[in-house]
């Protein structure tokens, strides 16, 4: 007999009700009006984001990182094991309630990322954070936010994919550094507009069978 999903909490929000749900011991999910907004149980795509995005920082004894979008942690989780204890990592989450679930009934299924003394949890958007940020504050910029760039984030406004957004991430990067994003799917457009921002392009296609997820890397050029 499947297992039941067991809400553990729920709250009101303009898009609906955003719920965490749980089966047996290790299977959770966000679910905002009755769509699954992520799971526990397939996230190598979000994993490999901080991988890829975090490798040309080998070596570094204190890396700056910032994290857009705080999910379920898995996307910390996988950055944090691959820094070094020298490292800040500053995580930017709108929803007070997602940071508290991952404090709390989520914190066993990261090890508790929340709660590392390298991370700095911000309740702000991430894209404020950025364009608040001095030039160069950070060593990497990894961005795990819904859906990633599409059809729908192709205007000149919108704040996470734009033109203007991207050359307000470039200036928020060091030398070097790596602007990386999760997207759904592969977005041509996106990448035309990150290439020509001033940044070294590669595409990752994540998954094995079926659809795959896409990881964006752009490195900082001059």
């Amino acid at each position: 007999m499947a297992r039941p999903w067991i809400t553990l909490a729920s709250v009101d929000l303009i898009d609906g009700v955003m719920e965490l749900r749980q089966r047996g011991d290790s299977d959770f999910l966000i679910m905002i009006d009755g769509r699954v907004l992520m799971n526990s149980f397939s996230r190598s795509s979000e994993e490999a984001l901080s991988r890829l995005g975090l490798a040309h920082t080998a070596g570094a004894k204190a890396p700056k990182v910032l994290v857009g979008g705080l999910g379920m942690a898995f996307t910390l989780r996988a950055a944090l094991d691959v820094l070094p204890a020298g490292a800040e990592v500053v995580v930017a989450e709108l929803n007070e309630n997602v940071l508290a679930w991952c404090r709390g009934p989520l914190g066993p299924a990261t090890n508790h990322a929340v709660a590392d003394p390298r991370v700095t949890v911000e309740l702000v958007d991430v894209a404020d954070l950025i364009a608040r940020s001095p030039a160069g504050r950070f060593d990497a910029i990894l961005l795990d936010l819904y859906e990633g760039p599409n059809d729908a984030s192709q205007g000149r406004n919108d704040p996470f994919y734009s033109v203007a957004a991207l050359g307000r991430q470039r200036l928020a990067l060091a030398s070097g550094g790596v602007l990386a994003v999760w997207s759904e799917d592969a977005d041509a457009p996106y990448e035309k507009r990150f290439k020509a921002a001033g940044f070294e392009v590669a595409r990752h296609a994540i998954g094995t069978g079926g659809r795959k997820h896409i990881v964006y890397l752009g490195r900082k050029l001059g």
